[in-house]
């Protein structure tokens, strides 16, 4: 009885011996990537438009870049509820460019499943978090967890928030956005993509003369200097959303912490909270849950839709009594390293 017991402590000690070293590892994707082993290149593929998404309207309002959690592995891999809520906020509305193909997870919009090195892993993890067991889909999440905390580290998340801002900026380039423009750019953004969408906020804020806002549905982040770059974050959640409730461990979040970027950002009223009601973080319950209703029988992804629509239409009504923001021209990273390396 006492070998299985050690047996079993052994099996648990090597598995998160292993996590650790993985976590600590983590940051080296992004180190890489700014040392320039691989490359300049930012990946997409020439997915054809469906109708609805990925659409360049003439007259566009509004152009929301949508960054899905952290169970996606590509910039195509969107859940059955994702798909279903886009699809229906684009024809709430109509003269707004949605774009969905974007990796949040990677500095340079490399797809998990098109790593030269552990494409074949992840492939195998992807095929069992649809057809078999979740434990094999969790190596998944985890991985982009990882990337997550990266984003938040004080010391790593400057470097990976600009890959993740390039991404970005990039995806709006592709769907024919001017940064001279004055139509707002929107970031929605769920579970830990909330978080890279904050960080990389402070470098799309300087490319941009267009007003930039975050809308945060179930997403989790820190105190991050990217509260201060957006005009406007408006964070929308569950009381059931245990994962939202996580993100106020972080210290920046105490109301003692009077001088971090989350209180700055609500004394100067860059935030607003908006209760969804009794919603969880994923699953059943959730956000995009189609299933579940509110007390008044409104279920609960029509909710999601409405307030979101509700405050994009806001944002395009309030768009041309903005101020010009000052802006920087873009400027891609190969050049940042060749003047780091000036200097």
């Amino acid at each position: 009885m006492n070998g299985t017991v050690g047996d079993i402590l052994t099996v648990f000690g090597v598995l998160f011996t292993g996590v650790l070293i993985w976590a600590a590892l983590s940051p080296f994707e992004t180190l890489g990537w700014w040392a320039g082993w691989f490359g300049d290149k930012i990946y997409d593929d020439a997915i054809p438009p469906d109708g609805l998404l990925r659409i360049v309207h003439p007259n566009a309002k509004s152009y929301i870049l949508f960054l899905s959690g952290v169970g996606r592995t590509s910039s195509e891999t969107l859940s059955f509820r994702e798909r279903s809520f886009l699809e229906r906020l684009a024809r709430a509305l109509p003269q707004t460019v949605i774009i969905d193909d974007m990796f949040p997870y990677s500095v340079n919009n490399l797809a998990l499943t098109g790593q030269p090195i552990f494409a074949r892993l992840w492939r195998w993890a992807l095929r069992w978090k649809q057809h078999g067991p979740q434990v094999a889909g969790n190596l998944i999440n985890l991985r982009n967890i990882f990337q997550v905390l990266t984003s938040a580290d004080k010391r790593y998340g400057p470097i990976y928030n600009q890959g993740a801002a390039e991404v970005l900026m990039h995806g709006l380039l592709r769907y024919s956005y001017s940064p001279q423009s004055q139509t707002p750019v929107i970031l929605v953004a769920s579970s830990g993509a909330a978080q890279i969408a904050v960080g990389s906020a402070s470098y799309l804020a300087e490319w941009l003369q267009a007003p930039l806002y975050v809308i945060s549905v179930g997403g989790v982040f820190g105190s991050d200097p990217g509260l201060l770059a957006v005009d406007h974050l408006y964070q929308l959640r569950g009381h059931r959303d245990a994962a939202v409730k996580w993100a106020n461990l972080d210290a920046g979040r105490w109301a003692i912490s009077a001088s971090s970027y989350w209180n700055r950002a609500r004394r100067q009223g860059r935030v607003s909270i908006i209760d969804l009601g009794p919603m969880c973080h994923t699953g059943r319950g959730s956000y995009l849950d189609t299933k579940s209703t509110l007390p008044n029988g409104t279920i609960f992804l029509d909710k999601t839709i409405e307030v979101v629509k509700q405050i994009v239409s806001n944002i395009e009504k309030d768009s041309s009594n903005r101020a010009i923001r000052p802006q920087t021209p873009f400027t891609p990273t190969s050049s940042s390293r060749a003047t780091s390396a000036a200097i």
